[in-house]
């Protein structure tokens, strides 16, 4: 036995192998080590090995779905290795093999998921200096790619679709080009490189898809996006031990198409997850009220991948209209409850892992189409009515289940009872021969009592010894010729007669073969749904994207959300804004506050105390429109957004001490990162830039990027600040303006008013919000005669500008420099050339002139 493990083992050195042994799954030398560690389970031994006892730990194998469920949140992959042999033919150990590799990116176990996120497998290759990136989602069936430019790029879909694993192509190329973020990131795997060739993956893909080439799906030139998908899908198949036949298209995507953003935007904005890595308290823990399971993950989806496509966007807006309209959201949420999960019950229909529950839940959703489809036909929206035509309709499929799936059915067939009586004849005689047997027994007991008489004979059972007529060992001598001895027990002996044998041997067989034609049965079941498969799968999506506008429709009216105007002309307009997440949080009535970017306010200087609501105004601009822009409504009274391609936050930072990086490194770094990605169709926040370094130092950079946003890169920028030199940009700059959140005192404490005023703040309360925070009265008190004596200092300087011992002021900093002579002729010069009529002597005295400025300067 233990040369057949290690055999087994040899194959899977990297997954915990779950050798089958009877009821058990066992685990040996390190592998039992390790879990016993980690499930907290008791460390045994078995034999020995070179004279040392062999460590093994064991769980039920009944009870291993939970296990199971542990190791994968702790993110290792298990080997299940099952008997495949037949015990009564074997000679020495039955016949093993692995049927299954559970790694945490191939889930499709119910128990083993999250039910309202997506468990996504991601995989990494380098092309010709592009990154490849494919995701499959094997639960749901959905595989998607793309190209990417950079890692900034690559950083940012990783962030978005967080694959619960991730292979990395093994090649040296692709690991030079990974920051150690990413290669280091949980769940990743070295997958070899020759399965990322693009030409085997392309061969792969084909043979998948049977097609003659990947045109179809937009890829047959990118090979950076076939390699990728090839190599996934190998991966996939291989855990799997299946062909994946539910996994039948191939979705190629830009990151164009899409408002795009980068990660820390994503963690800033607390989309799905909020800073601490929880769900709630987030965007989609407001919005999400889902009838189903597939509809929450489609929303999440939709949060992180808006589109920028108006035409789509507005058919959804369309149809949220036309659902309040006609008033008939909250009939089809009460449809829509009964559907469940179709979309992973599918999945595991096409891997033949379904479990009873799953098909009788199937059943009930498709009986709950008919009146589905009689609500979609009064809505008069075009995609009500194009989703109408994709849920399709199976009273065939929906009556088969219901005639073959028992009310109640075990969690799974191997325990029988699962078929209901009547859907097969030949199951109904076996199984009536097993519940007569009670009735048979009776009469049985009543003839032998009658034949032998012996009043206290009795006809009983038990696991062991089977049936048995027991009586009495003083009444032993008057049993007939034909009864055998079975048992001798202290007072009674049990025998057994022919007739009792050939009804035995009946009766025990009919359990088997009952179980047997059982689990034939549900196979030939599997079989027929997966025949429409296809067309299940449609549907399934097309229920998942109703339940995401009917709950959209719902909200608009129980958060007074508004419908956005999508407009062509840049631009971006709010009349009384929310911010959702704060407002569901505040017991304080929500402040509203209105936005507006066009030419002349493209760069706004937010200033005003902390606390004043800053962060709150900039974080919810952005979900405005990040809610625009899944075509949802949104938290004004009302909007009007023009074209955006990203949205940029900087807003807070903190040490990355694994990178080695200060706060204001990475503060430094975000704000690169902005500047080299943005355009003039980007929405940036930028919240207190400069900071972490010396007041002159932050003021200058500070500065210097206002001055860059505002005159090279133009696009709407939320720009908030403390400090007040920077308010005079909107002197400068016709495209800038000063806005701040305003703060009042009363007595020693401050009243916030969250209230957005034109102008700059008139001071930033940093006193008072300390005194709030509870920093000792001494210390303010000490903080207040500095500030008094820093104050006059200022004034001093400035009536004494010829004193340089006095601190240069910060005003003077950005004040505009003498002109310089030299600079002023070098430019003279240059101007006064005309190449188009110069000798080539000319030309070279004008090079001398030119030289002997610049030795000047």
């Amino acid at each position: 036995m233990m040369h057949q493990y290690l055999a087994i083992k040899a194959e899977h050195p990297n997954h915990l192998l779950f050798y089958r042994m009877g009821d058990f799954y066992e685990l040996f030398y390190e592998d039992a080590q390790k879990a016993a560690r980690l499930l907290d389970i008791t460390l045994t031994a078995r034999g020995k090995s070179a004279g040392q006892p062999i460590p093994m730990a064991g769980i039920p194998h009944h009870a291993a779905d939970g296990y199971l469920a542990k190791l994968v949140k702790l993110g290792e992959s298990v080997a299940i290795c099952e008997q495949v042999g037949d015990p009564a033919t074997s000679k020495g150990p039955v016949e093993r093999k692995v049927v299954r590799i559970i790694t945490p990116g191939t889930l499709v176990e119910e128990i083993l998921l999250e039910e309202s996120r997506e468990n996504l497998l991601a995989a990494i290759n380098l092309h010709n200096g592009l990154f490849g990136l494919a995701a499959l989602d094997v639960a749901g069936g959905r595989f998607e790619a793309t190209q990417l430019d950079n890692v900034n790029q690559l950083a940012a879909e990783l962030e978005r679709l967080k694959p619960a694993e991730l292979l990395l192509s093994d090649d040296d190329a692709l690991l030079a080009a990974l920051p150690e973020a990413i290669q280091n990131r949980t769940g990743r795997v070295r997958y070899p490189a020759w399965h990322f060739e693009p030409q085997s993956a392309k061969k792969r893909l084909t043979d998948h898809f049977k097609t003659q080439d990947l045109l179809a799906f937009g890829c047959e030139s990118k090979p950076a996006v076939i390699a990728s998908a090839g190599g996934i899908l190998h991966y996939a198949k291989t855990m799997l031990q299946n062909g994946l036949e539910h996994v039948h298209s191939l979705h190629t995507y830009q990151t164009d198409d899409t408002l795009v953003l980068d990660a820390i935007s994503r963690r800033n904005l607390e989309i799905d997850l909020n800073l601490s890595g929880g769900t709630h308290n987030t965007l989609a823990a407001i919005l999400d009220h889902t009838a189903t399971a597939m509809g929450s993950r489609l929303l999440k989806r939709w949060l992180n991948q808006p589109l920028r496509n108006q035409t789509v966007l507005n058919a959804r807006l369309d149809a949220i209209d036309d659902l309040i309209q006609q008033q008939n959201d909250t009939l089809l949420r009460q449809s829509l409850k009964q559907i469940g999960d179709m979309e992973r019950i599918l999945s595991r229909v096409a891997l033949y892992s379904a479990r009873p529950r799953d098909l009788l839940q199937l059943g009930r959703a498709l009986q709950t189409l008919p009146e589905l489809h009689t609500l979609l036909e009064t809505q008069q929206a075009g995609k009500l009515l194009q989703l109408g035509q994709q849920i399709g309709r199976y009273p065939e499929l929906a009556e088969l289940l219901d005639r073959a799936i028992c009310d109640n059915p075990p969690m799974l067939i191997r325990d029988g009872g699962v078929i209901a009586e009547g859907y097969d004849a030949e199951l109904d005689e076996l199984r009536n021969l097993k519940h007569e047997a009670g009735d048979y027994l009776l009469q049985l007991e009543q003839r032998e009592r009658e034949r032998t008489g012996i009043s206290t004979l009795k006809v009983g059972y038990n696991r062991v010894h089977g049936y048995y007529i027991e009586v009495s060992k003083l009444q032993s001598e008057q049993v007939p010729a034909d009864y055998q001895r079975r048992q001798t027990l202290k007072g009674q002996e049990r025998y057994i007669i022919p007739e009792l044998k050939t009804f035995e041997d009946k009766v025990l067989s009919a359990g088997e073969k009952a179980l047997a034609r059982e689990k034939w049965l549900y196979q030939q079941l599997l079989e027929t749904l997966n025949a429409s498969l296809k067309a299940l799968q449609t549907t399934a999506l097309a229920l998942a994207e109703l339940d995401v506008l009917v709950n959209l429709a719902m909200q608009a009216q129980a958060l007074n959300l508004c419908r956005p105007q999508l407009a062509d002309e840049p631009g971006l307009f709010i009349l009384k804004g929310r911010h959702l997440t704060v407002e569901a949080l505040s017991k304080e009535p929500f402040i509203p506050n209105d936005t507006d970017f066009n030419p002349a306010r493209q760069l706004q200087i937010i200033t005003g105390p902390n606390m004043g609501g800053k962060s709150t105004y900039m974080r919810q601009t952005a979900l405005i429109a990040l809610m625009a822009y899944i075509g949802s409504y949104v938290p004004a009274d009302e909007a009007r957004i023009g074209p955006i391609d990203r949205i940029f936050t900087r807003i807070g930072a903190s040490d990355d001490l694994t990178s080695g990086r200060s706060t204001f490194m990475v503060e430094m770094t975000e704000t690169a990162n902005i500047l080299h990605h943005a355009t003039a169709e980007s929405l940036i926040l930028m919240d207190e830039v400069g900071r972490g370094t010396s007041t002159f130092d932050g003021l200058a950079l500070a500065w210097a990027i206002a001055e860059h946003l505002a005159t090279h890169i133009k696009g709407f920028c939320l720009f908030a600040t403390h400090y007040f030199e920077l308010t005079t940009l909107a002197e400068q700059f016709s495209n800038t303006a000063n806005v701040h959140l305003d703060a009042i005192e009363h007595g020693d404490k401050i009243v916030f008013l969250h209230q957005l005023q034109e102008g700059p703040a008139s001071q930033s309360y940093g006193l008072q919000v300390a005194a709030l925070a509870g920093v000792p009265q001494a210390v303010i008190k000490r903080a207040k005669q500095h500030l008094t004596s820093l104050e006059n200092q200022s004034v001093a300087s400035l009536q004494q500008p010829q004193n340089r011992s006095v601190p240069q002021q910060q005003f003077e900093l950005f004040a505009e420099p003498a002109p310089d002579p030299v600079a002023e002729a070098l430019k003279e010069t240059v101007e006064s050339l005309n190449p188009d009529e110069m000798t080539p002597k000319m030309a070279l005295d004008a090079l001398y002139t030119l030289k002997a400025l610049l030795k000047q300067s």
